[in-house]
């Protein structure tokens, strides 16, 4: 029965264009409507999060796919710079523990030092600016 119903599944799904980048994003920020939705006697934000579930299903369940893709493609090039941001300041908080990060006075270069090595003489790898700096 369940095979069934997963094939079934499948085969509507087919030439559909599915989720994506923006679908997930369109998903995210409804959930966050209707949790304010929850807490507020407006109900426009509960409108606002339905319209964005309803416009969410519509992308997934188009057959347009090369519209689609092209308003992904352009919520991605919107969305770039932070994006990126967001994922340098993830990766600078995983390296936290492990490593100091400094910026080269010279350059603004970012430099990783290991930590725990006391005060120590760095040299920047772009520009040979030398700095004092505590590790």
């Amino acid at each position: 029965m369940k095979n069934n119903w997963k094939n079934k599944m499948m085969q509507f799904m087919q030439g559909r264009y599915g989720a994506d980048q923006m679908g997930q994003m369109l998903s995210a920020v409804s959930m966050v409507f209707l949790i304010i939705s929850l807490f507020s006697r407006n109900q426009a934000w509960f409108l606002l999060a339905v319209i964005g579930i309803v416009y969410n299903y519509f992308r997934m369940f188009s057959k347009n796919i090369s519209k689609r893709y092209a308003e992904n493609q352009k919520y991605l090039t919107m969305t770039a710079g932070i994006r990126r941001k967001l994922a340098s300041w993830k990766s600078q908080l995983a390296q936290r523990k492990i490593y100091h990060i400094y910026r080269c006075p010279g350059c603004k270069q970012k430099i990783r030092v290991p930590r725990g090595r006391g005060k120590i003489e760095i040299r920047c790898p772009k520009c040979n600016t030398r700095f004092v700096k505590k590790s």
